[in-house]
């Protein structure tokens, strides 16, 4: 396994329309086990493969869960995800590994369901909600050669991601008390 360069924003290959993957093989395997790997070193919270310089339909999404008070992070491997429903509506801030430093605006689906298939071939339905359902339309966006800055309704400005920061480092000093 190894951590793969993600493409930046300049990249042509971010544009570009990612084919249907046919084979779940042990390249897949390592696809996914090098994308896990690098999702993890750039402490992300999805990848898609075309980030990666891959124009295959697989993306990695990390899913935060609480259970019995401890953070517990999953990640979800999906192979040709297609978005079944949506339901209800979210405006928030998103950035972009291979975006690094911009954040924008984005309008998202508040929940989505997704079919999709694992690294063996077995298909599975999964719900995302709120952040993961963000991520999810995020990373399928990248699949079909959309980067989230020609969504974006707007930048947020420097200030604007200082506050932000302030405010979620408060949030985790009140939760550690």
């Amino acid at each position: 396994m190894a951590i793969r360069n993600i493409l930046g924003e300049r990249d042509t290959g971010l544009y570009k329309n990612s084919r249907i993957v046919t084979d779940f093989n042990k390249r897949l395997h390592l696809l996914l086990d090098d994308m896990r790997d690098t999702l993890a070193d750039a402490n992300g919270l999805g990848l898609a493969a075309p980030q990666v310089g891959v124009l295959r339909r697989v993306l990695l999404i990390v899913e935060m869960r609480n259970e019995d008070d401890e953070l517990i992070e999953d990640v979800i491997e999906m192979v040709n995800p297609e978005i079944m429903e949506t339901t209800g509506e979210q405006s928030g801030s998103e950035g972009c590994l291979s975006v690094p430093g911009l954040y924008g605006i984005v309008v998202r689906p508040e929940s989505v369901l997704v079919r999709a298939y694992d690294r063996h071939g077995k298909q599975f339905e999964y719900r995302g909600d709120g952040l993961t359902a963000r991520a999810i339309c995020h990373e399928i966006d990248h699949l079909n050669g959309v980067v989230f800055t020609s969504l974006a309704k707007r930048f947020l400005t420097e200030e604007e991601l200082e506050n932000m920061r302030a405010q979620r480092e408060e949030d985790e000093a009140e939760d550690r008390q």
